[in-house]
């Protein structure tokens, strides 16, 4: 297992995040370290996301901070100058994974599957996204995937609840579950980070309780 992955794996959960205000970045940061989950995905999803991962790693260098929803060149070389630990994309593009690839950045794109899954195991990758995981068939849809792709270990995101994390951190193919519902966007615009704390703090206690219990 890579360090990259392995990081993954001890996180358990990974909290993805949307900001539309930088400014707003570093508190939330603070609560995501404060509450046992020191570690985010920022996705490319709107402009604020290259100042916001450059701001979060400036202030807490520790942080484990990957850049999401990496379509294209020019926000793989935003992810890269904003110091991104890794990058993820929501599907396959074997131009971008080639590109980050040479980079030196780990890279974890998104399949569902199982011709995606071929494809990225072509271009060397074991390691993927199952996105958007619940629509696309959830934990039983991965299990399935998985007899045939037995050296296969994914991310699942997408839909995925605090309860639901449970059923998926509980099986070994689960690296680690991208989850969005700590770090709700309306929670991040009203400024409240005392209530994200409090539900990540409940989401790194699931992962102990299941990993480690």
């Amino acid at each position: 297992m890579s360090v990259f992955t392995e990081k993954l794996r001890q996180t358990g959960i990974v909290p993805v995040v949307v900001l539309d205000d930088p400014s707003k970045a570093v508190r939330l940061a603070k609560a995501l370290i404060n509450g046992g989950l020191p570690c985010a995905e920022v996705t490319f999803r709107t402009e604020a996301a290259k100042e916001s991962i450059k701001l979060i790693r400036e202030a807490y260098p520790e942080m484990f901070v990957g850049a999401g929803t990496v379509l294209t060149r020019k926000q793989a070389d935003d992810a890269e100058e904003a110091g991104a630990s890794f990058i993820v994309a929501p599907g396959l593009n074997p131009d971008i994974v080639r590109y980050v690839q040479q980079k030196g950045i780990p890279m974890m794109p998104g399949v569902c599957t199982p011709s995606e899954i071929e494809q990225a195991m072509g271009l060397g990758i074991k390691d993927m996204k199952f996105f958007p995981a619940e629509p696309c068939g959830g934990l039983k849809m991965i299990k399935a995937l998985c007899a045939p792709y037995t050296e296969v270990k994914f991310m699942p995101t997408g839909g995925i609840t605090l309860q639901l994390a449970k059923e998926y951190l509980a099986y070994e193919k689960i690296i680690c579950v991208g989850g969005s519902w700590m770090v709700n966007k309306s929670l991040i615009e009203n400024e409240q980070f005392e209530e994200i704390e409090k539900m990540t703090r409940e989401a790194a206690q699931l992962v102990k309780e299941v990993r480690n219990g």
